[in-house]
C-alpha cells in the first residue's frame, strides 16, 4: 500500500472513531454513517487533507454543518502524523500532518524505483483494449495519432495498476473500403503501363496508391496476365498487407506496438460471421422483414433494431463487428475497451446491444470517443499534405515534430476535448512548450547528479541523511506531489483519463523548477545538500516513471 493510500486510510479511521465516539456521547445523534470522503485542497493553506463529512450529516444530525464539524473534531483522536486540525468554512474538517508521511514517500520511492505508483487493484480483470484501427486503405492520419497515443497510455495505466491488459488493432480488410481500394490499386497498375486508363470515381487519389503500383509492378510484373476479378483479389490483400506493414513501421516509430493485429478477413474465412448469425437466430433474436435478415437490437435498448443481412444477400458492417466482439469474450477477456472517433458515437448502442445479446452485461463493453484535432500553424488551420495528398498523415507530423512532442500534446487534453495542436510550439525549445519544459526538468535535474558525481559527491541513501533538513516550503511542495502519484495513477486508470498524467508531470516539473531556483544544492552545507540531492534523485525517478507512461523519452542532456 502506498504511504498516500496509506495516510488517507488512517485519516478516515480516525474520523469514523470520532463520530462513532461522538455518537455513543449523544452529542451526535444518527443513524447511520455515510461514506467519508477526504481530499486535498487545491489551497495548501487548507491543510494536507479536508473531509466534507460533516456537511453530508448535518441533515441527518438536524445540526448545522459547522456545528457537526467542531462535534467531530472534539471527539478525533490525539496524537500521531496529525499536527493541527481546524474546522473552515461552511463545515470543512481541515488536517495539517507533520512532515514525517512525506519522508516515508521518499523511502518508498527509493525502495521500488519506477514501480513506485503502482498498485495490485485491477488484479484478476483481462482488459481487451482496441484502439486505432485506421481502415487498411491509406496512411494513417493524425486523429490516428491521437487514439494511439490515448489507447498507448491508457494500457500502460492499466497495467501500472493491476489489470491484465491486451491491445489489439483490428483490420478492416474485408469490406467495401477495401475493394474500393483494390480497384484503386488495379487501375493505377494498369496506368503505369497505359496512362489512360481510367481511375475509378470513387476510388482513393493519394500518391501512396501510385507508389504501391510501382512496388507491386516490379513484385508481379505478370500481374495483367490474370483474369480481372482474381487481379482484383491479389491487389486486396496484397494492397492491405503493404498498408498494414506501413501502419505497423509508422505505429513502432511512435512508440507504439499491438500485442495482436485482428484481420477482419480472418473472421470471414473461418466463418464467424455464419456462426454468431446462427447463434443469434437461436436465441429467437433474428427476424425476415423486406428481404433483409434484422437483428432485435431494440429488445436490448437500441434505438431501432439493425439490418445484419441484406436482401442481396451481403452482410452488413455490424455483422463482422458482433463476430469480432463474440470472438474478443470467447477468448475470455473480461473487460472490453474500444477507442473510437467521434463519427461512431451513434455505433455504441447497437453494440452494447450485441454484447448483451450474446449473453454478458452491457458494461463489459466500454467505448471512448475520441474527438477531432485541428493543426494550427502561424495560428491558422493547416488543411493540406504535399506528400499525402489530402490529408496530413501521422507520419507526416512525428517526422515535423517528433514522437515526444506528438504524444505529450495528444495527450494534454482530455479524450472527449477537441484539440488544437499547435505546430509552431511543438517544436518550441522554451518553457512555453509542455514537453520540453518537462524534458527540461528530468535533463537538469541529471546535470545535477552529473556536476555531484565529478565532484566526488556519492549521492546517498535515504537512511544515510536527515530527511528533517527538507523544510523548505518549494521542498515540502515537492515532496506532497511525489506523495500523490499513486493515487492519480489509480484515477487516471479508473476514470480512463490519461491527461491527468500529463498534468501531473507538468506540475512535478513545474514545482522542480521553482525549487532549482530558490534552494541551492551542491553549495550547500554536507548534511542539506546530501538531503537535497536524495530528493532530485527520486524526483528524477518519478519523471522518468509518469514520462514512461506516456511514451515519451526522459533525455539526460538537452
Amino acid at each position: 500500500m502506498s504511504v498516500w493510500l496509506e495516510q488517507k486510510q488512517q485519516l478516515i479511521a480516525a474520523l469514523r472513531e470520532a463520530i462513532d465516539a461522538a455518537r455513543a456521547s449523544g452529542k451526535l445523534q444518527v443513524e447511520s454513517v455515510p461514506e467519508i470522503g477526504l481530499e486535498v485542497p487545491r489551497d495548501k493553506q487548507h491543510g494536507d487533507f479536508a473531509s466534507n463529512i460533516a456537511l453530508v450529516m448535518a441533515r441527518s444530525a438536524r445540526k448545522a454543518p459547522r456545528e457537526v464539524a467542531e462535534i467531530i473534531v472534539e471527539h478525533l483522536p490525539q496524537g500521531g502524523v496529525i499536527r493541527a486540525v481546524e474546522v473552515a468554512g461552511p463545515g470543512f474538517i481541515n488536517f495539517f500532518l507533520s512532515n514525517d508521511w512525506l519522508y516515508a514517500t521518499l523511502r518508498a520511492i527509493e525502495e521500488q524505483g519506477e514501480a513506485y505508483g503502482n498498485s495490485s487493484y485491477g488484479t484478476g480483470e483481462k482488459v481487451l483494449l482496441e484502439f486505432v484501427s485506421a481502415n487498411p486503405v491509406g496512411p494513417m492520419n493524425v486523429v490516428n495519432a491521437r487514439a494511439a497515443a490515448v489507447g498507448d497510455t491508457l494500457a500502460r495505466l492499466l497495467r501500472a495498476v493491476g489489470h491484465t491488459v491486451h491491445t489489439e488493432f483490428y483490420v478492416n480488410d474485408a469490406g467495401n473500403q477495401a475493394d474500393v481500394f483494390a480497384r484503386s490499386l488495379e487501375a493505377r497498375y494498369q496506368q503505369l503501363r497505359d496512362p489512360s486508363y481510367p481511375f475509378p470515381e470513387d476510388g482513393y487519389p493519394g500518391e501512396y496508391v501510385i507508389d504501391l503500383a510501382k512496388v507491386l509492378q516490379e513484385e508481379r510484373p505478370d500481374l495483367l496476365d490474370l483474369p480481372y476479378e482474381e487481379r482484383i483479389a491479389f491487389c486486396k490483400r496484397w494492397g492491405t498487407d503493404q498498408m498494414v506493414e506501413m501502419q505497423r513501421a509508422d505505429l513502432a516509430a511512435y512508440g507504439v506496438e499491438f500485442d495482436l493485429w485482428f484481420r477482419e478477413r480472418d473472421l470471414h474465412e473461418a466463418g464467424a460471421l455464419e456462426a454468431v448469425i446462427q447463434f443469434l437466430k437461436e436465441k429467437g433474436l433474428l427476424f425476415e422483414e423486406e428481404g433483409a435478415l434484422w437483428f432485435r437490437s431494440t429488445q436490448f435498448g437500441d434505438d431501432k433494431d439493425r439490418v445484419i443481412v441484406k436482401s442481396d444477400g451481403s452482410y452488413t458492417y455490424v455483422t463482422a463487428d458482433i463476430a469480432y466482439h463474440h470472438n474478443k469474450l470467447q477468448r475470455g477477456f473480461t473487460k472490453l475497451i474500444n477507442i473510437w472517433g467521434p463519427d461512431h458515437h451513434g455505433y455504441i448502442g447497437r453494440m452494447k446491444a450485441a454484447i448483451q445479446a450474446l449473453g454478458y452485461g452491457a458494461d463489459t463493453l466500454e467505448v471512448l470517443i475520441l474527438q477531432y484535432v485541428a493543426l494550427l500553424r502561424d495560428g491558422q488551420p493547416v488543411k493540406m499534405s504535399k506528400r499525402a495528398g489530402e490529408f496530413i498523415t501521422m507520419q507526416d507530423l512525428v517526422d515535423e515534430v517528433g514522437k515526444d512532442a506528438a504524444r505529450f500534446f495528444f495527450l494534454h487534453r482530455s479524450p472527449e476535448s477537441h484539440l488544437d495542436f499547435d505546430l509552431d510550439l511543438a517544436v518550441e525549445q522554451s518553457s512555453e512548450n509542455p514537453v520540453f519544459y518537462v524534458q527540461y526538468a528530468h535533463a537538469r535535474i541529471s546535470s545535477v547528479l552529473r556536476q555531484a558525481a565529478e565532484q566526488g559527491i556519492t549521492v546517498p541513501t535515504c537512511r544515510e541523511v536527515d530527511l528533517s533538513l527538507l523544510q523548505h516550503e518549494a521542498e515540502l511542495d515537492l515532496l506532497k506531489q511525489l506523495a500523490a502519484l499513486p493515487e492519480e495513477l489509480l484515477q487516471a486508470a479508473l476514470l480512463r483519463e490519461p491527461h491527468r498524467i500529463t498534468n501531473y508531470t507538468l506540475e512535478l516539473a513545474g514545482l522542480f523548477h521553482s525549487f532549482y531556483t530558490h534552494c541551492h544544492i551542491l553549495g550547500e552545507e554536507p548534511s542539506l545538500r546530501d538531503a537535497r540531492l536524495v530528493l532530485v534523485a527520486n524526483i528524477r525517478t518519478v519523471l522518468r516513471k509518469v514520462l514512461g507512461l506516456l511514451g515519451v523519452d526522459a533525455p539526460e542532456q538537452m
